[in-house]
């Protein structure tokens, strides 16, 4: 008979070795071992995970949950908020109904309403695999708690009523938080625009120096399209219906049935559900579901957010490389595990990695609207689990790092001054241009003397790597003797800026602070949880 043990190579970890049956297997198993090199004995230990290693770490981990998403945020699509809000729907539905007539008892509503909150999860789940139906298991799991109210629980009512409307009502609650940080991230951006409204900086278009502007100017564009967001987050929030009292396909045809073909009982049944629940309309006409446009104006609005979010923190990281700005930094935050010298702007890069993510959700929403067949297909079911709350939960976290962020920020003015004094000369020209004509100059004569002076600066810069010495050059030129005595009040930063601090001042006074002054309330309050980096 042949034996065979196994050894390890190279390149095949594990490959069977025959040998003479004489020698013992235990005996060339310790004689492999002890003549194994460190490599091969990595090779062995890490070629499988063992079956008992880390049992509590073996799921994977959602990191908008674990990592970054708040608490608040989280709240609102647990399975505690969703469930509960199925129960809340189930006890309007059957007040309503009581109230429009159908038999049904203070004893059931009064059960129905103790037992709001006492959900028992593993009944549903039991109750769930029993039936192959997630609602017909909460509709179970809830008789159990309420059983007096079992007999009216889901009554005239199809899956989407909790479905639909549940998710409606989670909508609503994210878009008010949403709503709460945007006002928030204004509050502390306003502040920081007042605070730097008159701090000449270049301007940069193509990501060439350009016209100087100030700090504070190019913090009122950020809050600019944060305003834009503010105003359709509002919008959203004031305009959002409830999908109702519909039936299966939106006809209503199992509530007419109930109420003895009364139809005005049918509506009037539908506007006191929407009421208890909250919402001051419902969605006029709906097939099974209501329309998954909803869902994409929805996430429409969080991309605008997060593009908004991405355009303000990658101004941050290239300020940051010039090093004129830079976001909060922890006393011992580490920027870098090999060079310890790095601040990363890493708040600004995860916000900017983030906002990519949610940028690209509204495809997903199109998509699934545009292929729901006539009353509705459950294609649309998976994917809405998903998109809904992970847009809301990142949307979240990228408020929660820009209000972060805005209250933190440091600018190195000098630093600033350095960047705009190494090209203000170039623009400066037309100024001592003119005050030289005033004094008697020849335009032309002084407009060639500047041309070729700035040609010889710029070779200056450019080529050896020198500092700009235009000024120099001009101050030397006895052609422009007339300035030579006020050329560096000529140079004042401040007097190229044209605008912008009044710019700033009228920005925030007419178009933020009635705003902040309107969601004052909305300021005061304070987030359960920050950003942890």
């Amino acid at each position: 008979q042949t034996h065979h043990s196994y050894r390890i190579h190279h390149n095949n970890p594990i490959i069977p070795s025959y040998h003479n049956p004489i020698v013992p297997i235990i005996s060339n198993i310790s004689n492999t071992n002890m003549s194994m090199s460190n490599a091969d004995k990595f090779i062995e230990a890490a070629s499988a995970f063992p079956e008992d290693a880390l049992p509590d770490n073996r799921v994977y981990e959602h990191p908008l949950v674990q990592r970054y998403a708040t608490k608040e945020m989280s709240f609102i699509w647990s399975p505690a908020m969703k469930f509960t809000t199925w129960r809340k729907l189930w006890t309007a539905l059957a007040t309503a109904e009581q109230e429009l007539g159908i038999e049904i008892s203070d004893e059931q509503l009064e059960q129905m309403v103790t037992n709001l909150y006492n959900v028992d999860f593993d009944v549903a789940a039991a109750k769930e695999a029993e039936f192959r139906h997630d609602v017909m298991g909460h509709v179970h799991a809830y008789g159990e708690a309420a059983p007096k109210a079992m007999p009216v629980i889901h009554l005239g009512a199809t899956s989407c009523y909790v479905g639909d409307n549940t998710d409606l009502v989670q909508i609503r609650d994210a878009l008010k938080l949403v709503k709460r940080k945007l006002v928030q991230v204004l509050g502390t951006l306003t502040k920081f625009a007042e605070k730097h409204r008159n701090l000449p900086t270049l301007g940069y278009t193509h990501y060439q120096p350009a016209q100087l502007t100030t700090v504070g100017k190019r913090t009122c564009l950020w809050m600019q399209d944060l305003l834009l967001d503010l105003e359709r987050v509002e919008r959203e929030i004031e305009d959002l219906p409830m999908r109702g009292v519909k039936g299966t396909t939106g006809t209503q045809a199992s509530f007419l049935e109930l109420f003895d073909g009364d139809h005005e009982k049918v509506k009037i049944l539908n506007k006191r559900v929407c009421e208890l629940m909250g919402f001051k309309k419902a969605i006029p006409v709906s097939g099974q579901t209501y329309t998954r446009k909803i869902d994409f104006s929805i996430l429409s609005v969080l991309s605008g957010v997060a593009q908004s979010a991405y355009k303000m923190c990658g101004d941050i990281r290239l300020l940051a490389n010039l090093k004129e700005v830079e976001e909060p930094f922890a006393k011992k935050q580490i920027g870098s595990s090999a060079m310890a010298y790095k601040r990363n702007p890493m708040r600004s890069e995860r916000v900017c990695s983030l906002a990519r993510y949610v940028m690209g959700l509204p495809n997903a929403a199109a998509n699934t609207h545009a292929n729901q067949w006539f009353e509705r297909t459950l294609d649309d079911s998976a994917i809405r689990r998903i998109v809904l709350p992970e847009g809301f939960l990142a949307v979240d976290v990228i408020l929660t790092l820009l209000a972060n962020i805005s209250d933190g920020m440091v600018v190195w003015p000098e630093v600033v001054k350095l960047h705009v004094m190494a090209e203000l000369p170039f623009m400066s020209t037309e100024v001592i241009l003119m005050e030289c004509v005033k004094a008697g100059g020849d335009r032309q004569e002084l407009h060639e003397a500047i041309r070729v002076h700035s040609m010889d600066a710029g070779a200056v810069v450019k080529g050896e790597g020198k500092p700009n010495d235009l000024l120099e050059r001009i101050a030397k030129d006895p052609l422009f003797t007339a300035i030579h005595s006020k050329l560096d009040t000529l140079i004042d930063p401040i007097l190229f800026v044209g605008r912008a601090p009044e710019q700033v001042d009228e920005f925030l006074a007419d178009e933020v602070k009635p705003i902040l002054e309107a969601n004052k309330e909305l300021l005061a309050e304070e987030s359960v949880d920050n950003v942890n980096v």
